[in-house]
This record gives C-alpha cells, sequence and structure tokens, in this order.
C-alpha cells in the first residue's frame, strides 16, 4: 500500500506552516523602524518549488523583498535622522493580509487531505474482517 497522499498532502502542509509564519512575522514587523543608516525590515518571502522525487513540495528558502523604503518626516521619532527623516519597512500589510488567507487555506486544504487518506486507508484496514 503507497502512502504518497499522505506524504504529498504533508509537504504541503509543511509549506503552507512557513508561509503562515513569514506572514506572522512580516505583519510583526510592520511598524518596525530602525535606527538611521540601518537597512530597513524588508518582508520575507517563502521559496518553493516541487520535491525532487515528484511527489509534493519543499521549502527552498526565504529571500527579502527588493524595493525603495519608504521615508517619511517624523523629525521627533528617536531614530530620525539629522533631517528627521524616518525610513519605514517594506511591508505592504494589504498584500501580508491577502497572503496570510492563502497561507492559511493551503495550510487546512492539505490538513483535510491528510484526514480524508487517513479515514479512507483506515477503512481499507477493515476490509475482509
Amino acid at each position: 500500500m503507497s502512502f504518497d497522499a499522505l506524504d504529498i498532502a504533508a509537504s504541503g502542509a509543511n509549506l503552507g506552516r512557513s508561509w503562515l509564519n513569514a506572514v506572522a512575522h512580516n505583519i510583526a514587523n510592520v511598524n518596525t523602524v530602525n535606527p538611521d543608516g540601518v537597512e530597513p525590515f524588508r518582508s520575507k518571502l517563502v521559496v518553493a518549488r516541487e520535491a525532487a522525487d515528484g511527489k509534493g513540495v519543499e521549502v527552498v528558502g526565504i529571500e527579502e523583498k527588493d524595493g525603495i523604503a519608504p521615508q517619511v518626516y517624523d523629525p521627533d521619532h528617536p531614530f530620525a535622522s539629522d533631517e528627521g527623516v524616518v525610513t519605514r519597512p517594506v511591508v505592504d500589510l494589504a498584500t501580508q493580509m491577502a497572503d496570510m488567507i492563502g497561507a492559511q487555506r493551503t495550510y487546512q486544504a492539505n490538513l483535510s487531505v491528510i484526514k480524508s487518506s487517513r479515514d479512507a486507508y483506515a477503512s481499507a484496514m477493515q476490509i475482509g474482517r
């Protein structure tokens, strides 16, 4: 008996978990400001590909989002430059919320496949009893 469905769904659930963790980290840092001269926080993006054996997916890394960090004038901020400019993080909250929904649904769908497969395998074990 092959348990490929369980392995494939488990790899998908792992991807969903990694994606949710990255999104949570990004949302937690949406207002993080660093001192002048320090690189701003950048959204983390999960990179995935088909598994080497062709059964499922695997996370191959985390990349940082490119782009120019927004700058705002806030001379009273403790991390403002001498000109009163504060560099904000490179995080789009709306994108992160949409990604969170996608990651959550990915995770839930794969857990549903795991449950269905487990139930099917349990029923198959009952045949002939």
